[in-house]
C-alpha cells in the first residue's frame, strides 16, 4: 500500500531518512546531555561566546554550513583523509557523512531544551543528594535525569523532526544518491524538478502531517508534565 502511494524510490528514501533521524537523535542525546549540564553549571566570561558558536546552526544558512562541512569531509582535509585511511571510503557523499553533518546541524535543537531545563532545576535537590553521599555522576543519573524528563523528550523530538526535514546541509554533503544519501527532502525536490507534482504532493502532505503531529505531541507532553510538576 505504501509503495503504491509513494513509489518504491520514495519509500526507500523514507526508510533511509528514518534511519538517519534515529541514529542522529540518539547520538545527539548522548552528546547534548553532558554538554548541556556542563554549560548550565559553567560560569565564565567566555560562556556567551561558546553558546553563540553552538547555536550558530539555528541562524546560519544551511548551505553555508553544508559548504564548510563538505570541505571538511573532502579527502584533501585531515578529517576526510583520516576517515578514508581508516575505512577505505569517502566521508563526503556517504551515509556516515550525513550522520556527522546532521549531528552538527541539529545539535542546537537538542542542546537548547536541555540547557533550559537544567538551568531551571532547583539546586536544593543536588544539595540533598550531596548530603546523602551521592557522587556528582550518581546525582546526575538518579536526580537530574528523572527530574528532566520533559526537556529530554523535547530534545529528542525536536532533533528527530529537524533531521527529517533537513535539506541544504544534506544536499551539500550527501548529494542525491538513491539508497545511500537520498533523504526525503531531496526526493521531494527531485520530484518537483521532474514535474511529478502528484508524487510531490503526497510526500509533502505526509511530511506536513508528520511535523504537525510531532509538534502537537511535544507540546501536549510538555504541558502535561508541567501540570504534574505544579501539583
Amino acid at each position: 500500500m505504501l509503495t503504491e502511494f509513494f513509489g518504491a524510490s520514495t519509500l526507500e528514501a523514507i526508510l533511509l531518512t528514518l534511519k538517519l533521524a534515529f541514529i542522529t537523535s540518539g547520538l545527539l542525546l548522548l552528546i547534548a546531555l553532558p554538554l548541556a549540564w556542563f554549560l548550565a553549571k559553567w560560569q565564565s566570561k567566555a560562556k556567551p561566546l561558546v553558546m553563540s558558536i553552538l547555536a550558530l546552526p539555528l541562524v546560519l544558512p544551511p548551505t553555508v554550513l553544508g559548504f564548510y562541512l563538505l570541505i571538511a569531509f573532502s579527502p584533501q582535509s585531515a578529517l576526510g583523509q583520516g576517515w578514508q585511511n581508516l575505512t577505505g571510503s569517502n566521508l563526503a557523499f556517504s551515509f556516515e557523512g550525513l550522520v556527522l553533518g546532521s549531528v552538527i546541524y541539529s545539535l542546537p535543537f537538542a542542546l537548547q531544551p536541555l540547557y533550559s531545563g537544567f538551568s531551571q532545576l532547583d539546586n536544593r535537590y543536588l544539595d540533598v543528594a550531596k548530603t546523602l553521599g551521592f557522587s556528582a555522576f550518581e546525582a546526575f543519573i538518579k536526580i537530574v535525569l528523572p527530574l528532566s524528563k520533559a526537556p529530554i523528550v523535547v530534545a529528542l523530538g525536536l532533533s528527530f523532526a529537524h533531521t527529517i526535514g533537513e535539506f541544504g546541509v544534506v544536499l551539500m554533503i550527501g548529494g542525491n544518491i538513491p539508497g545511500a544519501t537520498q533523504v526525503l527532502s531531496i526526493a521531494l525536490y527531485e520530484q518537483v524538478e521532474a514535474l511529478e507534482y502528484n508524487s510531490a504532493h503526497n510526500l509533502a502532505l505526509a511530511l506536513l502531517i508528520f511535523s504537525f503531529v510531532m509538534l502537537a505531541a511535544l507540546y501536549r507532553f510538555n504541558g502535561v508534565t508541567r501540570s504534574d510538576e505544579a501539583r
